[in-house]
Formats: C-alpha cells, structure tokens, sequence
C-alpha cells in the first residue's frame, strides 16, 4: 500500500471510529465460572469433529441472532449446543463474547459437554438435549466486590430486581431496571435473562430462584446468579449497554454510517482495504510460523527435551495400567526412565506446538525456580505428536488424599501435618522472593501439594503460575484459580499480588487442622464456608471442637504443647485470610510465627464473607473437574477441584 492510500486509509478509519463510538458498547467478554460434565466422551474419532461443527453452526446463528440452538452428530458421541447473548449486546459486541466461550468450553474435553458463563454471553454443550432446563445440581450464586452498601442500596437493588424480572416475563425472557438509592447518588442495575429455548412458566421460575438466592449476596455491592436457564446480575455500577434513541436501532445506524462512508470512498477504499488485510494476513500468519517454529526449536536444543519415544517407552506406551489421573488439558502417567528414575507425565490432549511460546513460558517458569518443596520439572518433549511435560514422581500423592479421607488422615499425625506446613511456607517464601522474578503460584491448595515417601511438601501445578518484577506492586490478569481459595480483592479487580496466595495459604490451613474442604464439595457438613467456622469458633474459644478427629490420636498430640501449636496455626490462618490484603503477613512473616512460637502474633481482623455463608453458597455441584494446566490458561475464572494428580 503506497503513502496516499494509507492516509486515505487512516482517515476514514478514524472517521470512521469515531462514528461508531456511540453505537459499539462492551461484549462483556469476561468469564465467570466453567463447570463440566462428568461423563467422558464415548468416541474421541467421532466427538471431537461433531463439537468443532457445532460450535461453527452455533458461531453463524450468534452473529445473525444473538442466540442458537445445533445439533452435530447421534448416539452417544452427538453434541447438543445452546449460546446466547444477554439482551443488551449488540449484534456487534456479540461475536467477540461468544468467541471468548468458544475457546474455553473445549478445556472440558475429555468430558462430554459443560457450560461457561461470561459476563456477556453464554453457552452450553452436551451430548443430550437438555433445552428444556431451568433448575440444576450445579446453579450457584456468585457475590463480588468487597465494598457493602446500606439498607437503602438493598431496598433499591431488590425493587429493580422484581422489576427486571417482572419486565422479562413480558420480552422473551430478557429484563433490566435501574432505581435510584435514596439519599444518595448510586442506582441499583439490574439485568436478567433468558436461554430463548424455555417457555414462558420455566424462565419465571428460574427467575424466581435465581432472584431469591441472589439477593442473599446483599449488601455486597455486586451479585450474580448462574443457573441452568438463566443469568441474572445486580450492581451499583452501570454495566447495561445503552439502546440509542429515539426508536432507532443500533443496527440502523450502523448500516447508515457504512452506507455514507462507503458512498465517499468507493472502490478506491475497498481496495486499499483489500491490499492491507491481504499484507496483514501474510505478516501476521509469517510471524506466527516463525514464532513457533522458534520456541520448538529452543524446546528441542534445550537440556530440558526429552524424546517422545523416550517417554513412551518409560511409560509402556501410555499404558492405562500406568495412569494416575486424568483432567481437562490431559492425562498423568507414571514412567520409569532407562536410569531407574520414576516420572510423572503430563500428556496434554492437545499438541501446544500451535501455542508454543505460552508453552515455553510454563516451562521457562518451571524450570527457572528449584527448591526442596516445589516439585522439580526434569523436562518436555514438543518435537512428537503430542505435547508433554516431565515431572519427577511423588508416591503419596497431593495431600487431599490424606486430609479429606477420615480412613488415610490417620496416617497425618499432627507431627506430619506441621512439616508439611513449614514445607508449604517454605517453598512460598521461595517462589515470593524469588531474586530474578517474583513469582505468583495462584491455585495453592490441598491437591497441588505433593508429599514424597517421607511426606515432605512439594508444590506442584504451575499452569496459573505468573510472575513479575521485583518493583512492580501487582499485575493485572485474567481472574484464575479455585472458588473459596481465590482473595476476595483479587476476585473483584484482577490485581494479583503475593496476598493472593498467602489467602489461599490461609484456607489450607483450615483444611488440614480440620480436615474438611472450603469448597463446599460433597464430603463437607459445614453449612458455612471454613473461615467463617473457625472465625466463631475461635472468637467464642471452642477451637478444638472443630480440630480434625485424626489429630488427636497418639499420646503426643494429646499434649499442651501439641494442642497449643494447632491453636497458633489456627490463629495464623485467620490472619492469613483477613479480608484487608495489607493485614495479611508475608509468607516469610508467616514462617517467623511458625517457627517463633514465643512470638506473640496479632489479633485477627474480620475474614471477608462473613455477612453471608459463603462466596459461592448456592453451589451444590457434585461435578469434578480436574484440569492439568499446560499454559494459556488466563480465560479460566474458575476451576473446581484441579489436581496435579487428578483422582
């Protein structure tokens, strides 16, 4: 494209930015939960195309309608699909929502099917028709922003909300309403919407439960509902995309500005248009390839690389006697190397070859850091048919095989429960003060410690894994992690920082001094969350009465000394998990408490959620997803029950 064209080029681009400023609003791309099915595929050969032709069908109905039904293939291996977008996005704004879906919902391959809510669209798979649907196991309510309003703010949130739905039941399932807060400047807005497949009694009553149980995130300024047949959210933020007015549709205006803009340029425009968009592709798909082809050649010249036949051989060819686990990005296999050495293998479903540099970069933060606690990568293999990564083999597994199981908890004295701690901080302290990088684990939890055959710690599961300058006081990110281990100030802005994880740290502890899981799983009869457990408990000076039965065993734990130390850990957990990120203590304040035990430690402030049950506490899903994070993981917001070693 020569000089002239690209100023005429240019100009009519701003001009032509500048006349859609008012009619593009926000696609509202961000995602907030993924859950999956908990059947597997029936027949890889057959699933994988059938979902990659529905998400096209379903692709082509969004960007015509804003919403789609499809169906792909029969049997067991046929791919029923829903999306829609929220009422207010624009025909414009809703592609880009539904392309962000689109990427996600394939990261519960191998199972059957799932479903991803985002703040704009949603979309569902699976391999029944399930159209009909309103209620389900996994409906949940999600409560963010850790700032509370007043009764005024809730009486106005609740009046918009029963308008909203009120005004749904009257167009097709969608609603909003704003009502002013009185004596202030905030409104309360609401939105509500539909999946187009139910009839008018199913979306009401999804409406009615999802209204009833979202309105117990209040005073909590922000309030979202995610059920089977519909989204609702309330905020004191204006999130709702402006209608044009006057009666004049988006899509009228839009086709007005193109027509004159177009009536300006004539074919001149079109072809410079043509000769730029060609140039681009060529550049961009050069880049790409080279790109790649780089990072697989770095892979592969490095000490890291192991050969794929190597590792197919360590591992009897994949052998399904030789699986320990098996999640959303791939399968864990136990090895043995020519030299003796036993190995774990991650084999990622999907050949990364295509996303090699976010690839490489797991791999360069994995390898960059060692230590006694963090669990050490011997290598990866890019170069076959498939992408892998080699960990060194731990034989007990993570520590929610121990904890959470009445029977194995025995095996945890409190002796071994306290060493793993200390691991735990340990191998914290390390990633935080790390003198190259600071680095940010981001998914700290019972199932991504690994304990080796004399049960000392190791940190496992890098794939959220992000780090940064020393200088730097945060970076901002895709929210990423697990529901009830994730900082309240980290779910409500993205800004990551090392509090983040001494908050997840904060819930491990609960978990192993009371041998029960936050995440409200099956296995717990806690109807509040952990923290709030043993908030009151530890306010009311009951704590024991809320110890793990399996602590208490032998004759050593049943002394002061021992019984004083659990009391200390708890304490430090509190101060852990309090709801003001600066009141936390550094990682390797938190060793100092541990390992000065006539330190006095300060009293705890309040931990956050405590004027409700739970972040999450309408979520009974009983579906375990247990993805193997292999890099480009930023687009999960939430995961449930990830393991390096998937059960």
């Amino acid at each position: 494209m020569n000089r002239r064209a690209q100023y005429v080029f240019m100009v009519l681009m701003i001009g032509s930015i500048a006349s859609f400023q008012g009619v593009v609003g926000d696609a509202r791309a961000q995602v907030l939960n993924m859950t999956c099915s908990s059947e597997k595929e029936n027949n890889r050969t057959l699933f994988v195309p059938n979902f990659i032709s529905l998400m096209e069908t379903i692709s082509d109905l969004m960007r015509q309608f804003g919403f789609g039904t499809a169906v792909s293939g029969s049997g067991p291996d046929a791919n029923y699909g829903l999306a829609q977008c929220y009422g207010d996005l624009s025909l414009l704004d809703c592609p880009l929502c539904y392309a962000e879906a689109r990427t996600v919902l394939p990261q519960c391959y191998p199972y059957n099917g799932g479903r991803v809510f985002l703040d704009g669209c949603f979309m569902r798979s699976a391999n029944y028709s399930f159209y009909d649907e309103y209620l389900g196991p996994t409906d949940m309510v999600l409560c963010g922003n850790a700032s509370r309003k007043g009764l005024n703010f809730q009486a106005s949130a609740r009046q918009a909300v029963s308008r909203a739905v009120a005004s749904a039941l009257g167009n097709k399932g969608y609603g909003k309403a704003s009502v002013a807060v009185s004596g202030t400047n905030e409104t309360a807005h609401v939105l509500v919407d539909c999946w187009r497949s139910l009839n008018q009694s199913s979306c009401q009553a999804c409406l009615d439960n999802a209204s009833a149980a979202m309105l117990r995130c209040l005073p909590w300024s922000e309030g979202r509902a995610l059920y089977t047949g519909c989204f609702m959210r309330y905020s004191n933020i204006d999130f709702i995309n402006k209608e044009t007015s006057n009666g004049i549709s988006r899509g009228t205006i839009i086709i007005i500005v193109i027509s004159a803009v177009s009536s300006l340029v004539f074919l001149a425009v079109i072809a410079a248009i043509g000769v730029y968009i060609r140039k681009r592709r060529y550049i961009q798909k050069k880049r790409g390839s080279n790109d790649a082809e780089k990072w697989v050649k770095v892979l592969r010249d490095s000490n890291l690389n192991f050969k794929h036949s190597t590792v197919e051989k360590a591992t009897g060819s994949f052998d399904e006697a030789n699986k320990l686990g098996q999640g959303g990005f791939g399968t864990v296999y136990k090895g043995a190397l020519p030299d003796g050495r036993e190995i774990a293998v991650k084999r990622l479903f999907y050949n990364n070859r295509h996303r090699a540099a976010d690839f490489y970069n797991e791999v360069n933060i994995i390898s960059s850091v060692e230590h006694k606690n963090l669990v050490r990568l011997l290598g990866c293999s890019c170069s076959g048919p498939e992408s892998l990564l080699i960990y060194e083999f731990l034989p007990n597994k993570s520590l929610d095989h121990f904890i959470f199981d009445p029977s194995r908890g025995k095996e945890l004295t409190w002796e071994k429960r306290y060493q793993i701690i200390i691991g735990t901080v340990e191998g914290l302290v390390y990633l935080h003060e790390n003198p190259t990088n600071k680095i940010i684990h981001r998914d700290i939890k019972a199932s991504n410690i690994l304990l080796d055959l004399k049960f000392r710690a190791k940190i496992a599961d890098f794939g959220l894994a992000r780090s940064f300058e020393e200088d730097k006081s945060h970076i901002s990110t895709a929210i990423a992690g697990t529901l009830g281990y994730m900082a309240p100030e980290y779910l409500a802005n993205g800004q990551l920082t090392d509090k983040a994880d001494v908050y997840s740290f904060g819930v491990l502890l609960l978990e192993i001094i009371t041998g029960k899981q936050n995440n409200r799983s099956k296995d717990t009869d806690y109807s509040d969350s952990i923290i709030a457990v043993a908030w009151n408990h530890f306010q009311s000076g009951t704590a024991e009465e809320i110890y793990d039965p399996n602590i208490m065993l032998n004759e050593n734990s049943q002394s002061s000394n021992t019984k004083n130390q659990v009391y200390r850990v708890l304490h430090i957990a509190l101060l852990c998990t309090q709801e003001v990120r600066s009141l936390r203590p550094s990682m390797s304040k938190v060793l100092q408490m541990l390992t000065k035990k006539e330190e006095d430690l300060p009293a705890p402030t309040i931990p956050p959620f405590m004027d409700e049950k739970t972040m999450e506490f309408n979520d009974m899903s009983e579906n375990e997803f247990y993805p193997l994070n292999a890099g480009g993981t930023d687009s999960i917001a939430t995961v449930a029950h990830s393991s390096f070693y998937a059960r």
